[in-house]
């Protein structure tokens, strides 16, 4: 419903206007630049067990293998995956670059992948956001050993994070 002389905001929290003046319509793009972010620990160690599914139309299926795990030694990233990324084709490429900073930083090899809805921002679908995990666990599965919780499911978890001070980094990559 568009009236002479009117503003109005489509669905996608404000970022298009539309003005309608003088029988002329302008479009306004407002752009915001939602980003992942991750929140990193050093741990001596980390274990989850899956407990049960989380509201998400999309999981992953619990087998033996994923069900529960653990690692010695790792860092452990709590991904947020927005929902700028879904248009940033160069966004994973930028998040493998930070994680290998910080890895390199740290001597580290062993990575912890954790999905985190928590950490602000406007999410992205999690269709998407499962796809960008997979995608970021091939591309460093090469040169580090790396756990992943199952997509889509509450865990148990238990963490023993380092005191140093490089041990709890954050990150918002753009």
């Amino acid at each position: 419903m568009l009236k002479d002389n009117g503003i109005i905001f489509n669905k996608r929290r404000d970022r298009v206007s539309l003005i309608i003046f003088n029988n002329q319509i302008y479009i306004f793009f407002i752009l915001t630049h939602i980003i992942m972010r991750f929140l990193s620990f050093h741990c001596d160690y980390f274990r989850y067990s899956t407990t049960k599914r989380s509201r998400s139309k999309v999981f992953e299926e619990l087998t033996e293998k994923n069900k529960e795990g653990s690692l010695e030694n790792p860092i452990v990233f709590f991904i947020s995956i927005e929902k700028q990324d879904e248009i940033d084709d160069q966004i994973l490429q930028k998040c493998i670059i930070e994680i290998e900073k910080i890895t390199t930083q740290l001597k580290v090899t062993n990575i912890v992948l954790l999905s985190f809805a928590h950490l602000f921002g406007e999410l992205s679908s999690p269709k998407f956001g499962l796809s960008a995990l997979k995608d970021i666990e091939n591309l460093l599965h090469e040169k580090f050993e790396i756990l992943r919780p199952p997509f889509g499911w509450f865990n148990e978890l238990e963490l023993k994070a380092k005191g140093h001070p490089l041990s709890r980094i954050s990150r918002k990559i753009n």
